[in-house]
């Protein structure tokens, strides 16, 4: 029996987009709560993060969209991301939807995050319900950030629904607002089917599911259907709503969001941002809908076990794991240091540290991650260009043309008084500073710098110099030529090719002092002098000795026979310098994330 078609005036599809643990989450629970989504006794805080890292992090990593009914409506909520790295996750939720409801921590205003999901919702044309959460906490300044939200968004006082997501206070009244201001869905019920996909993750049981949204036409169950970016075919084995758990149904209509069950192996036959329709239809619909971009990853890292027994388990445990995240990227890497391990690509730092929490917590994996590094495009001497994701892999100079980084465009949100120490912060890292707005008491900092010089300890540092309160938001604008050289490093005159770094010049020095310090502390002493060395092309630009463990050969001798006691120490010298010479200096697993912890 088919499912009726539903009634698109009675249903709302909304998100809730804000900075980082600014309330996203326990808003949802709530929310739930009141639409008798959830019985009360299985509720539970932050329900709809399920993974650990989310409940431990105080973070939602991964998208959840649930249905619930208010006032016979149907309400259709995404809880998205609110960390830089998982912004294209925003940006396709923001696609399904109509409305977002954007909150504010009353203790905390306007963030960096804040700024770029207003301006996605924007760019999206949604209707954007500001509210302020947290007014029952002691440090909330409400007449403050709501001026900073009437400066943000243009939009009355009276707009602004206060709330306490954690006591339920006036959340009816954000499920009120949703109904009466956020339109219902448009779409044509009669036309042939497509679906954006906003999600994908892969079950062991089940295989890949689809979150999607209904666009055009109706999707039966048990239908054959493709997908338009990847070509790839599969059958909607179920299809359902979720509240939040599975609920099949018959048939996914016009306007709803919902789930599909295929018979997929792997999420990357099914990007996020893809347009599903009916195979049969393939012939009928030649557009599809707008906004799908492939995701490049452009952090990169080694990911090494620290027993070459464990490689095997490894690549297992990365497979696995790029099932259900597509943007995982991987590749075999060998250091002659290090052993067999692999090169793995990610969106950002968050995502590098989320992806190695969960190989060492789920697969039990004792790992030696090296230093992040983004990528290169290098244009040779013969025209050729070629992309390299490491150090190690740059060409032999004499074939190099150039060499183009990845610049990125930033915002920094701050207090006034900072504004100084975050230009000083900027310049030190070769930004440039592009221009300076302000919202209430905040300043917004926009600026451009190269993506490298922000990945170990720009985040920490900017907190550092604004006393914790500043944040920052960003975005890959392109890739810039520049007088950019590799860095080697030397043990004992032995390059280790896993400590290689892409600098520019300008910073090479400063760069191969530090780096060579922090080398001295980590490696141990051995029986025998090791130099610790950088150099450019052949050429030290910086070096450090670890003197050896010396025995006293010479207090054996009562008497002060100077000929016998300089016997004795060159006897010694000739064995040092012989075990240097065959000698292999231990080198631990710290000396290869130096690079993260040089500040």
């Amino acid at each position: 029996m088919t499912k009726p078609s539903c009634d698109l005036g009675r249903v709302r599809n909304f998100c809730i987009i804000a900075h980082i643990d600014h309330g996203k989450s326990t808003l949802a629970d709530r929310m739930m709560e009141l639409t008798g989504t959830v019985a009360k006794r299985e509720m539970k805080s932050q329900l709809l993060d399920s993974m650990d890292l989310e409940r431990e992090k105080g973070i939602t990593i991964k998208l959840s969209p649930v249905r619930m009914r208010w006032h016979d409506y149907d309400l259709n909520l995404i809880d998205t991301p609110g960390h830089v790295d998982f912004s294209y996750e925003v940006s396709r939720s923001l696609q399904a939807c109509e409305g977002a409801v954007l909150v504010v921590d009353a203790t905390q205003g306007v963030q960096a995050q804040t700024l770029t999901n207003v301006y996605l919702a924007l760019a999206q044309n949604l209707t954007i319900i500001p509210v302020l959460n947290k007014i029952d906490l002691p440090a909330a300044d409400v007449p403050k950030v709501s001026e900073e939200l009437v400066n943000l968004l243009g939009c009355d006082e009276s707009d602004i629904i206060q709330v306490s997501a954690k006591t339920g206070e006036n959340v009816d009244k954000v499920l009120d607002a949703i109904i009466e201001r956020v339109p219902g869905p448009t779409g044509e019920v009669e036309q042939p089917l497509r679906a954006l996909i906003f999600d994908s993750y892969y079950d062991d049981y089940r295989g890949v599911v689809l979150y999607v949204r209904v666009v055009d036409g109706s999707l039966p169950k048990n239908s054959t259907i493709h997908m338009m970016a990847t070509d790839a075919n599969t059958i909607a084995l179920e299809v359902g709503r979720l509240a939040p758990d599975m609920k099949p149904d018959q048939q996914l209509n016009t306007g709803e969001i919902g789930y599909i069950v295929t018979n997929l192996k792997t999420t990357r036959e099914a990007r996020v941002g893809d347009t599903v329709i009916l195979n049969a239809d393939r012939d009928k619909v030649t557009e599809p809908l707008p906004g799908y971009k492939e995701v490049k990853p452009f952090v990169y890292a080694g990911f090494f076990p620290t027993s070459n027994e464990q490689y095997d388990l490894l690549r297992e445990a990365v497979d696995k794991l790029s099932l259900s995240d597509s943007v995982l990227h991987s590749a075999p890497e060998n250091s002659p240091v290090l052993g067999f391990g692999l090169r793995l690509g990610f969106l950002g730092l968050l995502h590098m540290d989320i992806v190695r929490e969960r190989l060492e917590r789920e697969y039990k994996l004792d790992l030696i991650i090296t230093n992040p590094s983004t990528n290169y495009q290098v244009k040779l001497t013969d025209g050729t260009e070629i992309d390299i994701e490491s150090a190690a892999d740059l060409p032999d100079r004499s074939r190099i043309a150039s060499i183009a980084e990845p610049w990125i465009g930033g915002e920094i949100v701050t207090p006034t008084e900072y504004i100084g120490n975050i230009i000083q912060l900027i310049v030190s890292k070769r930004g440039l500073q592009k221009n300076i707005s302000y919202i209430g008491e905040r300043a917004v900092i926009d600026f451009e710098a190269p993506m490298a010089n922000l990945l170990t300890d720009f985040y920490d540092r900017l907190k550092s110099v604004t006393s914790g309160y500043g944040t920052y938001n960003y975005d890959l604008i392109g890739y810039r030529e520049g007088y950019l050289v590799r860095v080697d490093f030397y043990v004992s005159g032995e390059m280790i090719a896993a400590l290689s770094v892409m600098c520019h010049r300008s910073e090479a020095v400063t760069l191969g002092r530090e780096i060579v310090a922090k080398l001295k502390e980590v490696i141990p002493r051995q029986q025998f002098a090791v130099s610790l060395q950088a150099g450019v092309g052949g050429k030290i630009i910086a070096r450090a000795d670890i003197s050896a463990y010396r025995k006293d050969v010479t207090w054996k001798i009562h008497t002060g026979d100077p000929d016998r006691r300089a016997k004795l120490l060159d006897k010694q010298k000739r064995g040092k310098k012989r075990m240097k010479r065959f000698g292999k200096v231990d080198i631990p697993s710290e000396a290869f994330t130096v690079m993260l912890k040089r500040n």
